[in-house]
């Protein structure tokens, strides 16, 4: 699998597409404030995006759902713990953040244990709340997309609505027993490993006393 990474400039929020070069089915995972960029390379790599996946709902990283399901016509999906915050502007933040407000229903909602097939790979899905009470990470074998749970450094904050600073603590006690090899990439900053994170990251070494 392949991964391009468009960062805008206002939020520093990272979506990825992430596409299978045989088949050329793809996944947009967070995508917001680079839709100009993701329909660019998604029609110049004639890509066929099969689904938009949501690590969590705020509005940073739900910013071009509609638009871009439109474009695709892609399934959205999202943590079944997410429903509340994807239909409630306010919740999800795009109220405040955009001149209009950003409600909807995903088409897939999933759980830890599900999985979709992209090309001839299979995607899986992790809860970790904490950030959001819906927050989940997205895995493809070595390739982790950890929204805003988990950081290069760092993690998410826990200060707005269902988030919870002792479930953050528990989602990264749970990622921290995968291996050390799996390279993450936030919803925010560069990639790393979470191997590095659990040597460099103070939040993840508190779970590991």
């Amino acid at each position: 699998m392949k991964i391009r990474i468009l960062s805008d400039r206002m939020m520093q929020e990272n979506t990825y597409i992430y596409y299978d070069e045989k088949t050329l089915d793809a996944i947009v995972v967070d995508p917001a404030l680079n839709i100009k960029e993701e329909k660019d390379f998604i029609s110049q790599k004639k890509l066929n995006v099969k689904y938009i996946m949501l690590t969590h709902s705020h509005a940073d990283h739900i910013g071009d759902v509609i638009e871009l399901k439109d474009f695709t016509k892609a399934k959205v999906l999202a943590n079944i713990n997410e429903k509340e915050l994807l239909n409630d502007a306010n919740k999800n933040l795009s109220s405040q953040f955009f001149p209009r407000k950003i409600e909807f229903e995903a088409d897939i909602y999933v759980n830890e244990g599900d999985q979709i097939e992209i090309g001839q790979n299979i995607i899986s899905f992790i809860n970790t709340p904490g950030h959001t009470k819906g927050g989940m990470c997205i895995q493809c074998g070595n390739d982790l997309f950890t929204g805003d749970t988990l950081f290069n450094g760092s993690i998410g904050r826990t200060d707005l609505y269902s988030g919870d600073y002792e479930q953050i603590l528990n989602s990264l006690k749970k990622l921290s027993k995968l291996d050390d090899n799996i390279v993450i990439y936030p919803g925010h900053g560069p990639s790393s490993t979470i191997g590095e994170e659990k040597r460099n990251n103070e939040y993840m070494k508190l779970v590991l006393r």
